[in-house]
């Protein structure tokens, strides 16, 4: 039967759980969650990626396991017990390959071992428990746990194929490490479109010589196959076709994979890629995102924080054949995509005369904030020679919570009649937060902003002291937090009393938890509660600046003034914990280092600082933060807190000033300086994925992540276009540049 005269019969998807030719015996949703979260595991057990663990835990499986399940095994019904990690990891690895693996059960036992199905996590405890019991009563002189035994070179000539396959599957979890991947509405709709490609399989794949699955089809196909049993029953009438489909490390064709697209597109009239669902041809060089997995969020203690949600997007599109109904030139005709909420300088055209009625074409890839709420897209014509002079035919709105409830995370609609447009997106999940450090009033020592109202107010009584002052704006330019620096005591009048400068070590970081409170226009006080400070001490030999936090660590800074200001050392001490080390590195590092040429950037290294915490088990270490201290940006993960960032931030921001004597961040800028206004650019609320750039291959700076051009994005408008803050003219109470540049670090430490 032909893919053609075969789609009439299967309109959608949701059709595919009636047929009797798709058959799944397993939770694959649950089994798909817990496997993602085994996936994990190995990858972040770094001595299970050793050979000679690897080659001792072959041994452990071939030798013990497998024998111990085939004698507890009731006919094709495996016991209820889980082995250590290191032999659970060789048996998951082994049954993906389903011939190797039915070839071994066979020439070994008179059946294939299946694998319990036990997706609770007590559950899972307790036959990790139990197995260890049977194991120790069964394996005296073994232990359960696996003690690399250093002489197993021998083991190689024995079990170098299953070892190939085990170093092969080491980097699994980069698959599908996304976090969205585990969750339930991602799932759900993964083992639907699973169930249509054996469907597509059984009835289409003899016409083809290769088929190849999506991320989320062949996740739920890994899955599937780790239950070697129930696996082969399921696909038993798919044998000649399920051999044809394309394995997750082998090389993709570009003609195989345009021939797989249309036959699902024949089958079901359907793009067969979505968002989280695309054919994987190549790792990208530079992620658009991390989206590492955090167990916890430790900054739902600052009540002003408010979690950051991005969810992936696919616009996927194709024009109706004309049908008279619709006429005009289609050269002058293109599809315009804007957002429901945010960003409303974001207008991306494409013209209708580069797409075709016969496929699919990924119109964009997009990454979005859920505070966008959806995107629009319209079908306009051209009134002159450009995109600006149009005017709108028709337009259709895809909202995300629509987007949450459909089958597939997906929607379809037409346009005009001639085009007919789908939608389909991630469920969104938490992504690090971003924050951005403006400058601001300069506050005396009560947190009021210097000002005739504020004098006012206090019936015109001298304001004591001055601090410099920056506002903390999170993604949605929300006020989160405000920052003060101490700089000077004393009263000032009106042509009264002369500035004082305070020392070095009395020029303390206060970070205040919420926003100003505002008394008259942008005139206000700053918030009173005070959750973290930093405060400078004579620092030992050989280092230039010590910060003390009040969370209890020390940072200690370094800087080589014949050297750029990239080179910087940082050391930080008295950790609260054992755990793990933290270290500051200058530069971008690991996620977040850029691969050049592929990015077009003006921006070099100097100003950004990764932090990155190791562990004995993570040697590596895992990128918890970058820093711009240039631009006083902050991108931390949900699991690092916000405030030991921002100390550390400003910590290197007052040192370098003071080291350099030059306004090197901006710092002195002791006004508010005019933003975007709220909803106009909101920089990291939409990413364009570089497969959707212009032809030009270079998107605006503001449709990139921040830290490829972070000048660009980040800084103020008025200071974009120059090297040093502009001459802003500050009255005799706010203070002077001389009190704001005094207070050298003592000479003796530099």
């Amino acid at each position: 039967m032909s893919a053609s005269s075969g789609s009439s019969s299967f309109r959608s998807l949701s059709e595919i759980s009636e047929v009797s030719s798709v058959r799944i015996s397993i939770d694959l949703v649950a089994a798909a969650k817990r496997n993602i979260g085994f996936f994990r595991l190995v990858h972040e057990s770094h001595w299970l990626h050793h050979k000679s663990t690897i080659l001792q835990a072959i041994r452990r499986y071939d030798k013990l396991w497998m024998p111990l399940m085939a004698d507890l095994s009731v006919g094709s019904t495996p016991p209820m017990i889980l082995p250590p990690l290191d032999i659970e990891w060789v048996w998951f690895c082994h049954t993906l390959n389903p011939a190797s693996y039915k070839q071994y059960c066979e020439s070994r036992f008179p059946k294939i071992i299946g694998k319990p199905t036990i997706f609770d996590e007590e559950i899972e405890e307790y036959a990790l428990g139990r197995c260890k019991e049977i194991w120790d009563n069964r394996y005296p002189s073994e232990p359960f746990v696996n003690e690399t035994d250093e002489n197993v070179e021998a083991l190689y000539d024995v079990y170098g194929d299953l070892m190939d396959l085990v170093l092969k599957h080491r980097y699994l979890y980069t698959k599908f490490s996304e976090h969205y991947r585990s969750e339930l509405m991602y799932l759900i709709s993964a083992r639907q479109r699973y169930k249509g490609f054996l469907h597509m399989v059984h009835r289409f794949a003899d016409g083809y010589s290769c088929l190849v699955p999506t991320s989320d089809i062949a996740l739920m196909w890994l899955t599937h196959q780790s239950y070697p049993t129930m696996y082969t029953l399921d696909t038993k009438e798919l044998e000649d076709g399920i051999d044809k489909v394309l394995g997750i490390w082998e090389t993709i064709k570009e003609e195989d994979a345009e021939e797989t697209k249309k036959l699902w597109e024949k089958t079901f009239e359907q793009p067969y890629e979505k968002a989280g669902g695309a054919i994987d041809k190549i790792t990208e060089v530079n992620p658009v995102f991390y989206w590492g997995v955090s167990d916890v969020d430790v900054n739902t203690k600052y009540k002003s924080m408010v979690p950051r949600f991005l969810l992936e997007v696919f616009a996927m599109v194709k024009l109706i054949p004309k049908t008279g109904l619709v006429k005009g030139d289609v050269s002058k005709e293109f599809l315009r995509l804007k957002m429901v909420r945010g960003h409303r300088e974001l207008e991306l055209d494409k013209p209708l005369c580069n797409i075709t009625s016969a496929l699919w074409i990924k119109a964009w890839h997009l990454f979005c904030e859920f505070g966008t709420k959806g995107l629009v897209l319209e079908v306009r014509q051209q009134g002159g020679n450009c995109f600006k002079d149009s005017s709108l035919r028709d337009r259709s709105t895809f909202l995300w919570n629509d987007l949450l409830r459909a089958p597939s995370l997906t929607i379809s609609k037409d346009i005009d009649r001639a085009v007919n447009a789908v939608a389909s997106i991630t469920p969104p999940v938490q992504a690090p937060y971003l924050l951005k450090c403006v400058p601001d009033r300069v506050t005396d020592d009560s947190g009021a902003m210097i000002s005739d109202v504020i004098l006012k107010i206090n019936q015109y009584r001298p304001q004591k002291g001055r601090w410099l002052s920056r506002t903390v704006l999170d993604h949605s330019s929300r006020e989160c937090f405000v920052i003060r620096i101490r700089v000077g005591e004393g009263f000032w009048r009106r042509g009264g009393e002369s500035p004082s400068t305070v020392k070095w070590e009395d020029r303390v970081v206060e970070i205040c938890e919420g926003s100003w409170s505002y008394v008259a226009g942008s005139i206000g006080r700053a918030p009173e509660k005070v959750v973290g400070t930093a405060s400078p001490k004579e620092p030992p030999e050989g280092w230039q600046a010590l910060w003390n936090f009040s969370s209890g660590e020390e940072l200690l800074i370094r800087w080589d003034s014949s050297a750029s200001a990239s080179n910087l050392n940082f050391t930080i001490n008295n950790q609260q914990s054992n755990d793990y080390v933290v270290k500051l590195l200058s530069g971008r590092k690991l996620q977040y280092q850029l691969k050049k040429p592929s990015i077009r950037s003006t921006d070099e290294d100097v100003g950004f600082v990764t932090l990155v915490r190791v562990s004995e088990d993570d040697p590596i270490g895992k990128a918890t933060a970058l820093i711009n201290w240039k631009l006083m940006v902050v991108e931390l993960m949900p699991e690092e807190d916000a405030v030991f960032i921002l100390l550390i931030c400003n910590s290197i921001v007052r040192t370098i000033t003071e080291l350099t004597n030059e306004d090197v961040a901006s710092l002195l800028v002791r006004r508010r300086l005019k933003e975007a206004k709220i909803g106009d650019r909101n920089w990291g609320s939409v990413v364009l994925h570089p497969s959707s750039y212009s032809s030009s291959d270079i998107a605006s700076p503001h449709l990139q992540p921040w830290y490829w051009n972070a000048g660009a994005v980040m800084a103020p408008q008025r200071l974009k276009q120059v090297n040093h803050p502009p001459a802003l003219s500050y009255s005799q109470a706010e203070g002077g540049d001389k009190l704001f540049k005094r207070g050298i670090i003592p000479a003796s430490s530099t």
